[in-house]
């Protein structure tokens, strides 16, 4: 039991923030699903930005979307069970990589899910302004998770594995 502790105080902010992203992920697709139908859209900011109520069989932001990814499903799945692993036998990462890291997996265990669950996952954040494909709370957690991963990769001092 006490490893088992030690093995989440490791890198607790990783599995906080992928536990918080696959919530609001899954919150925010069960209330468009309940609050409208598909294709149906509401305009926040009118011609800038809507909620729009769209399924995807693709990749983020709708890419190989024609035929029904199936291959998707277990990409997600496969990338969430590899990120667990690392946070969970490997290093302690920093600040910038725990909360990267846990954000991918939480986009990446949303979507996941949705696709093994329906076969699409629903989208409904619409930046029409510059007509910017329709995406949801897991894409966001995926591209910020980057970002936080590109943080770390520009701005940590020396690299890993060196020392000076």
């Amino acid at each position: 039991m006490l490893n088992l502790k030690l093995r989440f105080h490791k890198n607790p902010l990783f599995w906080i923030a992928a536990i918080i992203s696959i919530v609001l992920d899954h919150l925010t697709k069960f209330w468009v699903v309940q609050n409208f139908q598909l294709e149906e859209s509401l305009a926040l900011w009118p011609g800038v930005f809507h909620f729009t109520y769209v399924t995807n069989t693709g990749a983020a932001f709708s890419l190989f979307s024609n035929g029904g990814v199936y291959w998707l499903r277990w990409l997600s799945l496969i990338v969430s069970l590899g990120l667990m692993a690392w946070a969970w036998f490997g290093p302690k990462f920093n600040r910038w990589e725990e909360l990267g890291y846990g954000l991918i997996l939480g986009g990446a265990l949303g979507n996941g899910i949705d696709r093994f669950v329906s076969g699409y996952v629903v989208d409904f954040l619409h930046f029409r302004l510059i007509d910017f494909p329709v995406f949801n709370v897991a894409d966001v957690s995926i591209n910020v998770g980057i970002i936080c991963l590109l943080i770390t990769t520009f701005f940590s001092g020396t690299p890993k594995g060196r020392s000076h």
